[in-house]
């Protein structure tokens, strides 16, 4: 998940029970069939056994953690037990504290046993933030077992339920979650670590040392490679992607991006921030019609969603971009008949809108389409609701979604990578760093550039530099955080010649930012990312 102020602070949970579906089926072992090398110290190997694409699935489980250092060079020094190399300047430094910067990763990977690795794929997974730990990817959408989150409503308190995960991506490739540095159970180590390992750039860095380190030790370079980010994670896979590509020389056969968020200048948590760039207003109008559909406020209801988010898409590109591109020009009965429009396809009261110059922030939705009920929508998922903090506020002041699924997230992850993966034990799990927007502990140049960041470049120049490069977009109609009609827009704008626009996929669910969450839309995910899988894959599965 991406992080914004507005989210509740999420702590660790307490420990809570688990089912003995994922205990019941494991038992430690002393390494994984395919690994080239010896489980570093302090690694944890388990075996387990999954029902899933219509398999009774045998694989092995690792967790453990991973160094890597800040640069290249530094990153040589390094054993796989993350110590200096005998003989190397890294090695001669006395003082620990005075030594080169170094991040240990944490990981999940879960292996197929008995598959080749020389063919069988191997997925990249990690949420983002930043600052996000990848427990959400990891306990809800591909892993064995799965968070159950049924409804649009905050859970109950626990216990929650883990179960098995009929719809996990074991059936066409093994899977490595992964948290960033500073995360997870990782740790930093040596000189300035933090403003060596948080920034567009050196996070990007970071995770490109972590897949080459991870290759290596378990035999993995002639397997078919994926990644898999959520949120900013699209961000860093469209980064990771161009420096495995032409820094690594480590091609890709797919780049799968969920809930996309490339263009930071078109953010529609805080567009009035950016006067005078009025996209962020229009690829958000279809979310908000969508919300509204769902929550019945669209007058004259239409029976179907997607048709009717056609319709508003039309509108958002032409009639309603062409009066928010007039101005102060735009003349009192043209700005009263297109927010007569939107009043008909959101909702929203049209004085509101004229008092807001037709220009509605995510926020500022969430807050007013059930304003009436005292009730705000959620911005991961404007599908849930939950009470209105502040009546007087303009924004919605938190989102209840994050609040109503977090607890049961981070509770069930912490019993079961102790309890089922033998790992963490005495140790804190953190999940969030608090690094995401707004922070300073986060460098957001890219390339050297101060101004809002956009990543378009970067995964365009993987694509025209492996033309065969494939990517995949998955999105839901109900994120209002990382709006799905904005990745469309960014997407058909990549600079790629026109040519390479067929290597690009797109999926819509009608589910929220972390699509996963409802079984029904993960089952589509899941299927949909199996056949892109498939089809990018020449090996034997």
């Amino acid at each position: 998940m991406r992080s914004f102020s507005l989210l509740p602070a999420i702590l660790l949970a307490a420990v809570v029970s688990i089912p003995a579906l994922a205990a019941d089926n494991t038992k430690t072992s002393a390494k994984p069939e395919q690994a080239a090398t010896e489980a570093a110290p302090g690694d944890s190997t388990t075996e387990g056994m999954l029902n899933a694409g219509g398999e009774h699935i045998a694989y092995t489980a690792v967790a453990g953690t991973i160094t890597v250092g800040a640069t290249d060079a530094e990153d040589a020094q390094l054993g796989l037990d993350g110590k200096p190399l005998p003989g190397t300047p890294a090695a001669l430094v006395k003082n620990p504290a005075d030594a080169p910067p170094t991040a240990s990763m944490f990981y999940v990977a879960y292996f197929k046993k008995g598959a080749d690795p020389e063919t069988r794929p191997v997925t990249f997974l990690y949420n983002g933030g930043p600052g996000s730990a990848t427990v959400w990817l990891h306990m809800g959408s591909f892993g064995p077992v799965r968070v159950e989150t049924p409804g649009d409503q905050h859970l109950a308190a626990a216990p929650y339920k883990l179960e098995e995960n009929p719809y996990s991506l074991l059936d066409v490739t093994d899977l490595v979650f992964i948290d960033a540095p500073g995360l997870g159970f990782g740790q930093f180590h040596g000189k300035d670590p933090e403003k060596a390992f948080w920034g567009v750039d050196e996070d990007g860095e970071a995770f490109a040392r972590f897949i080459a380190r991870f290759l290596g030790k378990y035999g993995r370079w002639n397997s078919p490679k994926y990644l898999f980010g959520e949120s900013y994670g699209t961000t860093r896979s469209a980064v990771l992607a161009d420096i495995l590509e032409n820094e690594k020389s480590i091609d890709l056969n797919g780049v799968m991006l969920l809930s996309q968020d490339f263009v930071f200048s078109a953010d529609i948590d805080s567009p009035h921030d950016n006067p005078g760039i009025d996209l962020p207003y229009e690829t958000a109008l279809p979310t908000y019609a969508a919300t509204a559909w769902y929550h019945h406020k669209v007058p004259n209801q239409p029976a179907e969603l997607l048709p009717f988010l056609k319709e508003v898409e039309t509108f958002a590109m032409g009639d309603y971009a062409h009066a928010l591109q007039e101005g102060t020009d735009l003349s009192q009965t043209e700005k009263q008949a297109i927010a007569e429009k939107i009043h008909n396809y959101t909702g929203l009261p049209v004085d509101y809108l004229m008092r807001a110059n037709l220009r509605v922030s995510g926020l500022q939705f969430a807050k007013q389409l059930l304003q009436g009920q005292d009730t705000t929508t959620g911005r991961l998922d404007t599908r849930y609701t939950g009470p209105t903090l502040d009546s007087q506020s303009e924004y919605a002041q938190y989102d209840p979604q994050a609040s109503a699924i977090a607890s049961a997230y981070l509770s069930l992850f912490n019993n079961y990578v102790r309890k089922t993966l033998k790992y963490g034990i005495g140790e804190t799990y953190v999940p969030d760093a608090g690094i995401g927007v707004p922070s300073a502990k986060w460098d957001w140049k890219h390339n050297g550039d101060p101004i809002n960041l956009n990543v378009l470049p970067d995964l365009a120049e993987a694509m025209k530099t492996d033309p065969r490069l494939k990517v995949m977009v998955n999105g839901g109609y109900y994120d209002l955080a990382t709006p799905f009609y904005a990745a469309w827009y960014d997407d058909k704008h990549l600079p790629i010649p026109a040519s390479l626009a067929k290597n690009i996929q797109y999926d819509w669910y009608k589910s929220g930012h972390m699509v996963y969450v409802n079984a029904d839309s993960l089952k589509a995910l899941h299927d949909n990312v199996e056949a892109f899988i498939r089809s990018t894959d020449a090996g034997n599965l």
